[in-house]
């Protein structure tokens, strides 16, 4: 079962299709087919298709990528119909005949066109315009810079968590006693949590949000990936100064040097701190 998800990008001013095809960002052939003829755009996906050369190409795709592909049926178009001057290849025609899974031919009522695996989708945009297949190069690499950065930053939200549980847990082991009220309790894990965002930012979540009314969300929402990574590793510290039974006071300069310490290491190895666009 694909999974299947549709998005755009521009590119020299041209909108291009991008549908996710089981984590693959495939391109539509049918919008970069636009360039050269606007009203009938998949008669020119269907002459690239049957030109030798670009059959030659995107068979040796399926052949080198695709564990399904139907080889026998691909040999016999090869050997009586590929290299005849009659010869004409769809995206339609491909897919039933061989199993093809780098090219996804246009179906249904609603189809917004042919999309092809980004290898398949750049032969074509070189055949269409040099400048073109470029420009989607470097637009692919932004996307996937972008993505990475995503996942990256997904990644240590997600270590701030786990360490959020250990660092709440020390917490109620070690500072919550059967006599406080729920105010009380709640007090003390807010409390807990604004301790370490002062050692960090230097500033309370309340302060945070008095300063940026107008944005949804907490501060560590628009942390940067650095933040969020050295934030983790101050809730594990700070777990471990509790459990050792030290005072608030104690700890802040604790959890302060510490902080300042890792974010100094992360810019002496080139790590680039992310600008926030919020106030802290």
């Amino acid at each position: 079962m694909q999974n299947l998800e549709k998005n755009k990008i521009i590119i020299k001013d041209t909108k291009i299709a991008v549908m996710k095809v089981n984590g693959v960002e495939y391109v539509s052939l049918t919008d970069i087919a636009r360039l050269k003829n606007e009203i009938y755009p998949n008669e020119v996906v269907k002459k690239w298709m049957s030109n030798n050369d670009s059959f030659e190409f995107y068979s040796l795709w399926e052949e080198l990528f695709n564990k399904d592909f139907n080889s026998a049926e691909f040999g016999r178009i090869k050997i009586s119909e590929a290299y005849k001057k009659s010869f004409v290849m769809t995206p339609n025609q491909w897919k039933r005949r061989t199993n093809a899974t780098g090219i996804i031919p246009s179906s249904g009522k609603y189809s917004v066109g042919t999309f092809a695996h980004p290898d398949i989708a750049l032969e074509f945009a070189s055949w269409i315009d040099v400048s073109f297949k470029l420009h989607l190069i470097k637009e692919f690499q932004r996307l996937k810079e972008l993505e990475n950065k995503e996942m990256e930053w997904s990644a240590k939200r997600e270590l701030a968590k786990v360490n959020y549980h250990i660092h709440t847990n020390a917490i109620k082991e070690n500072l919550i006693i059967p006599t406080l009220t729920k105010e009380q309790i709640y007090f003390t894990y807010a409390s807990e949590a604004d301790l370490l965002n002062v050692a960090l930012f230097g500033i309370t979540a309340s302060e945070w949000k008095r300063n940026n009314k107008e944005i949804k969300g907490n501060m560590r929402d628009y942390a940067s990936i650095e933040q969020l990574l050295v934030l983790a590793n101050m809730e594990s510290y700070n777990s471990t100064l509790i459990e050792e039974g030290l005072s608030q006071q104690v700890r802040i300069i604790k959890l302060n040097d510490m902080a300042r310490n890792q974010i100094k290491v992360l810019q002496r190895n080139n790590v680039k701190i992310l600008e926030n666009k919020v106030k802290y």
